[in-house]
C-alpha cells in the first residue's frame, strides 16, 4: 500500500508542476493581518478548518513552536487524507520554509524519511517539493511538504498526507488544489 500511494504521489507532483485540469469548486483566500497572500480551490465535499496563530509544544522537550494561521482541509468521509497551508511570517524564502518545516515537522509526521526533492513551480511560482514517508498516530504515512516562493518577501508551505489505508483516488483531489493555486500580490 505505501509503494502504491509512493507512487501516486510521484504523479500528484508531476500534476502540479503540468497545470493539470482543475476540479476543485470553493475559492478559499489566504490572508494574513488584512492582505490577501495567495488562494486555491477546495474540493466538493471536502472540509476546510481555519486557525489562527498560535503556539503548540512539544510535550518531550516542553518546546514551543509557533505556528502562523493554518488552513487544512480534508475529505469529509476519510480521515486518513489531510492537507494543509501555512504562510509564516518571517519565512522569506524557499530556503527559509524548508528551514521552519524541519522546527515542526515533529507535529505532522513521526520519523520522516525524505524518498526524494525537487524543483518546480506552481502557480507560475518557483516551488521546492520534499515527498517522503513516515507515521503519525501510529499509522504509515506518504507526505509531501512544498515550499512556494511567494512575492514580497512571503511563502506558501502547503503538506498533504496519506495515511496507510487511504483511497489513492483522492491524489486527484489534491492535485486539483495545487493546480488552483495562484499568488495574489
Amino acid at each position: 500500500m505505501r509503494k502504491l500511494l509512493s507512487m501516486t504521489l510521484t504523479a500528484c507532483v508531476a500534476a502540479w508542476s503540468s497545470g493539470a485540469a482543475v476540479q476543485a469548486d470553493t475559492p478559499v483566500t489566504y490572508t494574513d493581518e488584512g492582505r490577501a497572500l495567495f488562494r486555491f480551490e477546495v474540493p466538493d465535499f471536502w472540509t476546510l478548518r481555519t486557525g489562527g496563530p498560535r503556539e503548540i509544544e512539544d510535550t518531550d522537550l516542553g518546546d514551543a513552536r509557533a505556528v502562523s494561521r493554518v488552513m487544512g482541509m480534508r475529505p469529509v468521509t476519510d480521515d486518513n487524507v489531510w492537507m494543509g497551508f501555512v504562510s509564516p511570517s518571517r519565512v522569506s524564502s524557499i530556503q527559509d520554509g524548508l528551514r521552519y518545516l524541519e522546527d515542526i515537522d515533529k507535529f505532522l509526521v513521526k520519523d520522516p524519511t525524505v524518498t526524494s526533492t525537487r524543483d518546480t513551480r506552481i502557480g507560475g511560482l518557483p516551488a521546492h517539493v520534499v515527498r517522503g514517508t513516515g507515521n503519525r498516530s501510529g499509522r504509515g504515512v506518504n507526505f509531501t511538504a512544498t515550499v512556494i516562493d511567494l512575492p514580497r518577501g512571503r511563502v506558501a508551505i502547503g503538506v498533504a498526507i496519506l495515511q496507510d489505508g487511504a483511497d489513492p483516488s483522492y491524489v486527484d483531489a489534491l492535485n486539483a488544489v495545487f493546480a488552483s493555486f495562484r499568488s495574489l500580490q
